[in-house]
This record gives C-alpha cells, structure tokens and sequence, in this order.
C-alpha cells in the first residue's frame, strides 16, 4: 500500500513541478497547426503562418525522415 502513496506523492510532485514551470515562464500556452484554427477559432501557427497545407507537408516530411530505409531493417544471410 505504501507503494501506491510513493507513486502518486512522485506524480503529484512532478505535475506541480511542471506547473510551476509553465507559470514562471510567463508564456502563453499554445497548440498546434491543426489545433483550435481546425475548429474555427483563427489565430496564426508559428510554424505554418496558418497554411494548414505547410503543416501537412511538413508532417509528412518528418515521418519519411524518420522512417528507418528498408534495407536497414533485416539482414541478408546470404552475403559473405
């Protein structure tokens, strides 16, 4: 049971920890490209300037560069 209380002392500490981070940082909280302008709400991405296209292109950029290249993923046994 004591187990249970360490690990939501732990959790309770680092939610509060980030929270105090977030209000000394003294910056608004903000979303991303698809976030509240998808749903009507109009401000400007930093990232897109509001170009929900940008945002797709770019999303799609990093999966392929994260993607690891087919050969990488097996090794050919019949190579010496």
């Amino acid at each position: 049971m004591i187990v249970y209380f360490l690990a939501f002392a732990v959790l309770v500490l680092v939610v509060t920890g980030m929270s105090v981070g977030v209000i000394f940082s003294n910056k608004p909280i903000k979303g991303s490209c698809g976030g509240l302008g998808a749903v009507g709400i109009d401000g400007e991405c930093e990232i897109c300037g509001g170009d929900i296209q940008k945002c797709e292109e770019e999303q799609e950029r990093q999966v392929k560069e994260s993607a690891p290249a087919p050969a990488a993923m097996f090794y050919d046994a019949d190579k010496k």
